[in-house]
């Protein structure tokens, strides 16, 4: 997920649409304004006027969790309607469904378009969180952290951590600033308190971890991409890999 706002291009919110293209099998974006290209990977223009201007698109941190758990602690959610006039909303299937679009992409191990630039660290379409810090890539597979929970890490010298729940399959980094986090066997989600090695408690928000005793010490969050391996791999084949 980008930010829109481009201040080479007046700081408004610019309005992209898919093109039909992929690159490496992951598909490019347009922007209406210049009809310039973009990688939906990496967010970066790659095609058109735009092209080698040095711009990148702002990273949003995303979650992929349950609707019981995100509603419960976002009540205000706004949703996006499945009623669009365009498809029907028994199109929407979960992707486990096999009446989903998508569940014979997504039940067979291969891509449906070659991709040259492979490595079987883990297999191709294995779901990973990707972390990028200090233009460091890392690679973390959602079944390792989800045995872990809490996984006390550095990446490019920075300490990081990352947080998950088994049970509505979220992942979030933050940065740890050398804090250290105890490891427990499982969480639920959002709102959920960790504790450190000194025993001080941290609340899980979607912005930071924020010390329940002193809510004004707070750890940040870090953007990050939900992904399958092929694709986090063929943008950055020199990323690190968590082994579990």
């Amino acid at each position: 997920m980008y930010s829109t706002r481009i201040e080479e291009l007046g700081g408004g919110p610019i309005e992209f649409g898919t093109s039909g293209l992929l690159y490496r099998s992951n598909k490019l974006m347009y922007d209406r304004a210049t009809n310039t290209l973009w990688r939906q990977f990496i967010g970066e223009p790659v095609v058109g006027p735009l092209a080698n201007s040095g711009i990148k698109l702002e990273v949003f941190p995303v979650t992929v969790t349950t609707w019981a758990a995100w509603s419960e602690m976002h009540p205000d959610t706004t949703v996006l309607s499945q009623h669009t006039g365009v498809y029907p909303a028994g199109t929407y299937l979960p992707e486990t469904n096999p009446r989903a679009i998508y569940y014979d992409y997504f039940a067979r191990r291969d891509t449906m378009f070659p991709v040259w630039l492979r490595d079987d660290a883990l297999p191709t379409k294995e779901s990973v969180l990707g972390v990028l810090v200090r233009g460091v890539p890392k690679a973390y597979a959602l079944r390792d952290l989800a045995a872990n929970s809490v996984v006390n890490d550095t990446i490019a010298g920075a300490p990081v951590v990352v947080i998950s729940s088994p049970f509505t399959g979220s992942a979030r980094a933050y940065l740890r600033e050398g804090v250290e986090f105890v490891r427990v066997p499982q969480l639920t989600d959002i709102g959920d308190t960790v504790a450190d090695v000194e025993g001080r408690r941290w609340r899980i928000t979607e912005e930071a971890l924020v010390r329940t005793n002193d809510p004004t010490i707070t750890l940040s969050r870090l953007p990050t991409h939900m992904a399958f391996w092929f694709g986090w791999y063929a943008s950055y084949p020199n990323t690190l890999v968590f082994s579990g």
